[in-house]
């Protein structure tokens, strides 16, 4: 799947390059958008484990939004992403176009869980503030956006910097705030 996408995939490849077949898969995912589902669940079960790790013991204020963001660019950018990435932007745009699909919700779903585990990262007071739902808001379009342009053009310096930029300017703001 991380090779090929989900549009020019078949269980029969997929069940052999796994030691498996395609009967086997069906039974454990119901069909290939099911074990697409799983994958992307377990992709995201461990992006939030790399979350809880940035959150320090024993205080009740967390490491700020521009610092998590930083280390979740830091994962987005990895060359061993790449391909899982690839396929969630192929799922995520699914959800959009076939909202009523095997996709639907992913794409809402995908936002609303990240928002959480982003306020997370926010202290109590600003974390159920305007101001702060804001923040989390521009840093998830941040991140997402030049994960597009990442992926589409390959150029990490340039998309890293401008993460970077922004970030920076957040982190300002929540310094102000």
């Amino acid at each position: 799947m991380l090779e090929r996408g989900l549009a020019d995939l078949s269980l029969r490849p997929l069940a052999g390059a796994v030691g498996s077949s395609p009967r086997v898969l069906l039974y454990l995912f119901g069909s290939k958008d099911g074990l697409t589902r799983a994958l992307l669940a377990r992709a995201r079960a461990e992006e939030l484990d790399l979350l809880d790790g940035l959150h320090k013991p024993g205080r009740e204020g967390r490491v700020g939004l521009a610092v998590v963001a930083e280390q979740l660019w830091s994962w987005l950018t990895a060359d061993e992403h790449r391909g899982l990435l690839t396929l969630w932007v192929e799922g995520y745009a699914r959800s959009l176009i076939d909202p009523t699909g095997p996709w639907a919700g992913f794409a809402q779903a995908t936002v609303e869980d990240w928002l959480a585990v982003l306020a997370a990262t926010q202290p109590r007071a600003e974390r159920r503030s305007a101001a702060g739902e804001a923040r989390r808001t521009a840093v998830l379009a941040i991140l997402r956006g030049a994960l597009l342009d990442l992926l589409a053009t390959g150029d990490r310096k340039r998309t890293t910097a401008a993460v970077r930029q922004q970030l920076a300017a957040l982190a300002v703001s929540e310094h102000q705030a």
